[in-house]
């Protein structure tokens, strides 16, 4: 291995440190959107990077090959997927003629979407080749403060020096301690590799990932319900998620509220085979029992941070989250060691919030630069039938941190024009803009439900960073006749709202 050495004693690392010598520059253990974002920053600043990355497999057997696209690009293509679906049924409205039935190939998708991560792998890898960056297909241990062993898919361990060391492994999905939630059900990672259609499926979750997945599966012609497992996604305003899970079960996806998943068996082996769920009701006392075909778990996202020898160099871990605790610079309780993306401690993560952190880490490190990340008002998409996206904060914090008083929501429900003739729901669609009254109504939170509310949430993240005042939206003029343009004139209040549905005129 290039800049290795095998088997280091001790006295190896005590001559190597003391010297001031060391492999690389900076090792970035993770090849995710944070750990990708700033190797190449930092390899385009000049400085030799070490790049290990390894995902072990999933209890289904899932992995990642390495690419920036995570996730997320993955589920804005499922979200295309189910969504055709939709542009199907509205098609006769505009005058097409299809030949039925209409038949959707499960295998082919999760093939296509397969090859597009192996595209995008391939894509990277030659990227990170060009910039002279240091790859390994590893997993990587640190030994001491400055030393991380690594282990490749055979066994073989190497050992590597750096400077400055940077922790970005990302998160999986969590699994219940439940009898047989891993042996028996999925979580999103394995969707997109599934081979076979899952057929009848129950989501256990109350995450917006549990959402999107029963908006996708549903959208592809399949029975889907829903078993969520807390209140309402933690970071998502209240209100607007009540819209989204409203307007899926009108469609006709089943939600199983004031139920908790206790027991997932197989009954019946087979591709996708049969599952019996137990279920408890805490209000009713009731036992909940019925039979799937696939049960997929979203209850939530755990660090990955398993046997990365994070202890040996002495980096702190906030015991009751299990993620790392960070300074607002992404420094840990070493000096020299950082943390970014999903394995910080009391942050937001996402694939583009990471990406940019670790350009910025890499900018500050290496460029002269002192710009921190701003965690206060990035945007948000979730893929949900319904596209939600919102930047800044949602109405539920505005009020905990200004006072109820202080707040001002000004929203209305928006009927798309592509939706007119397929005369589908005209109050489906939703947006408001939250905003602080004594702060010359400076807008903190803007929220959008409908179709491409991810495109449209962009520009608005832009203009919230700049302090953008109710005024000045309202004096932006609306593209017609465009989703958007239902944000440059709302003019209802919340508060007026409530008052029209007490006197009975709404």
């Amino acid at each position: 291995m290039p800049n290795g050495h095998k088997g280091p004693t001790q006295s190896d690392h005590h001559d190597c440190h003391h010297a001031g010598v060391y492999d690389y520059n900076l090792l970035v253990v993770g090849g995710g959107s944070a750990g990708l974002g700033v190797a190449k920053e930092a390899a385009i600043l000049g400085q030799k990077v070490l790049l290990l990355d390894f995902m072990t497999l999933s209890p289904k057997g899932s992995t990642w090959n390495v690419s920036s696209c995570g996730v997320s690009v993955l589920k804005k293509l499922m979200h295309q997927a189910a969504s055709i679906g939709q542009t199907l049924k509205d098609s006769a409205a505009y005058g097409w003629r299809l030949q039925h039935p209409v038949s959707h190939s499960w295998p082919e998708l999760t093939d296509a979407l397969q090859q597009r991560v192996k595209a995008l792998s391939f894509e990277l890898r030659h990227e990170l080749r060009k910039r002279g960056i240091t790859y390994m297909h590893a997993h990587a241990a640190l030994l001491d403060p400055h030393t991380v062993q690594a282990t490749d898919a055979k066994g073989d361990q190497t050992s590597h020096t750096a400077e400055t060391i940077v922790v970005a492994t990302g998160d999986r999905p969590h699994y219940p301690d439940l009898p047989g939630a891993k042996e028996h059900c999925i979580t999103c990672d394995d969707l997109f590799s599934l081979p076979y259609s899952p057929g009848r499926t129950l989501v256990v979750g109350g995450t917006g990932e549990a959402l999107e997945a029963a908006g996708w599966l549903f959208g592809l012609g399949l029975d889907v319900s829903v078993m969520p497992q807390s209140s309402v996604p933690d970071g998502y305003d209240q209100k607007v998620v009540r819209k989204i899970e409203d307007h899926m079960y009108v469609q006709g996806v089943n939600f199983l509220y004031g139920s908790m998943l206790t027991k997932v068996e197989q009954i019946e082996a087979g591709s996708p085979g049969k599952l019996r769920v137990t279920a408890h009701s805490p209000e009713l006392g009731d036992i909940y029992a019925e039979d799937f075909s696939t049960v997929l778990l979203a209850v939530g996202r755990d660090a990955c941070m398993h046997n990365i020898g994070l202890e040996r160099a002495g980096v702190q871990v906030d015991q009751r989250t299990g993620k790392i605790v960070v300074s607002d610079e992404d420094r840990t309780s070493v000096s020299h060691i950082y943390a970014i993306g999903a394995v910080q401690d009391g942050r937001l993560a996402h694939s583009g919030l990471s990406m940019q952190a670790g350009r910025l880490l890499a900018q500050r490190l290496y460029g002269g630069k002192n710009t921190k990340s701003d965690y206060s008002s990035v945007p948000t998409v979730l893929f949900t039938p319904m596209e939600y996206a919102a930047c800044g904060l949602t109405e539920e914090t505005a009020c905990q941190r200004f006072g109820e008083t202080s707040i001002e929501v000004f929203h209305s429900n928006y009927w798309p024009q592509e939706w007119t003739l397929p005369r589908r729901n005209k109050n489906s669609c939703y947006a408001k803009v939250i905003c602080h009254i004594s702060d010359n109504h400076r807008v903190l939170g803007v929220h959008i439900l409908g179709p491409s509310a991810g495109e449209i949430i962009q520009g608005f993240a832009t203009a919230l960073r700049c302090a953008l005042t109710k005024e000045q939206l309202d004096a932006t003029v609306g593209l017609h006749p465009v989703c958007a343009e239902v944000l440059t004139n709302l003019t209802l209040t919340q508060r007026e709202t409530e008052a029209m549905l007490v006197q009975g005129n709404c």
